[in-house]
């Protein structure tokens, strides 16, 4: 699949391609580059290229360091004029798996990044793997049927999770919204607020594509807060919110409706207890008064004298044995 060429170790700046790259190289990184070799006078790590046919030679892993060098070499630095390297004898997908792992192990990528990333080498390590695909229909029935298939190879969301220290379901969740962005990462690279991964997964929900392009622009260009946001803006400017007409609407009233109901059903089946209760007690003191006027008065609602009336005329019990 590959092969170091072990003849070259170095090459002229200039003769190295950059390509198409999954990620622009970034200003901070190539100052931080810039102003470590102005501390230290070297740059420590060798860029990674590949030999293509007919002698041209395009970069692997390395864009950071490789255009770091070129600005310092143009800024007066001769002894940079030449870049070291490994030079690989390689296919597409070799060369595609070094640039996204280079960058998933060695940058701080933001969420957009690394879900941009992660999508890219699932196409690659699954056209590596096939077996580890999922499966569905006939295949899926075959794979069950089948104890070794190929099981020694993990699949992707297992193998990315155990090189990332993350679960299985994050990584399918960051691959998800990397296949959402598909073309729309320069866009939303140059959002003036970072895209978070709620972001990107509420654009993996979009299925419709005028809503999804109307989405990223509105956070490329800072008219919306969040991609919650600008969903719901999109579908206000359609009239397709959930006005008072709308299914969700007439649910959430109803559901409001039922919870009212049951709220006051309980309500008045307290205060049903409490009137029935009120008015036994107060039936109770009647009977009382009529049968001993001179207690009447210390009787309280229950009907009952109170401890202490009892304890003033030497009565440890209820003053009315047969009452309940």
């Amino acid at each position: 699949m590959a092969e170091i060429i072990q003849s070259i170790t170095d090459l002229p700046i200039d003769e190295i391609e950059i390509g198409d790259r999954l990620r622009p190289v970034g200003r901070a990184g190539v100052e931080a580059i810039k102003a470590s070799y102005a501390e230290l006078g070297v740059i420590k790590d060798k860029i990674h290229v590949r030999r293509l046919k007919g002698g041209k030679t395009r970069l692997i892993a390395g864009g950071h360091r490789l255009v770091a060098q070129r600005e310092l070499r143009d800024e007066g630095h001769a002894e940079l004029e030449r870049v070291g390297v490994v030079a690989w004898r390689c296919n597409d997908d070799f060369a595609r798996l070094m640039e996204i792992d280079d960058n998933l192990a060695g940058a701080e990528l933001t969420a957009l990044d690394t879900a941009v990333f992660l999508a890219a080498r699932k196409e690659v390590y699954e056209k590596a793997h096939p077996e580890t695909r999922a499966s569905a229909g006939a295949v899926l029935a075959a794979k069950r049927w089948n104890a070794t298939d190929m099981m020694s190879v993990a699949s992707f969301a297992a193998s990315a999770a155990e090189k990332m220290g993350c679960s299985e379901k994050h990584v399918r969740r960051l691959v998800m919204a990397g296949k959402a962005v598909q073309g729309h990462a320069h866009r939303l690279r140059n959002a003036p607020k970072p895209v978070s991964l709620s972001d990107l997964m509420q654009i993996s929900k979009i299925n419709n594509p005028p809503e999804r392009y109307a989405v990223v622009e509105a956070l490329a260009t800072g008219t919306a807060k969040n991609a919650a946001t600008a969903r719901k803006a999109f579908k206000a400017g359609r009239g397709e919110g959930p006005g008072r007409g709308h299914p969700a609407h007439r649910r959430r009233e109803g559901g409001q409706a039922a919870a009212f109901a049951r709220r006051s059903a309980r309500v008045r089946d307290g205060t049903a207890r409490t009137t029935a209760a009120a008015r036994r007690a107060a039936s109770a003191q009647a009977e009382r008064r009529a049968e001993d006027p001179h207690r009447a008065g210390d009787l309280g609602a229950t009907g009952r004298l109170p401890p202490r009336v009892r304890a003033r005329r030497g009565q440890r019990r209820d003053p009315d044995p047969g009452r309940d």
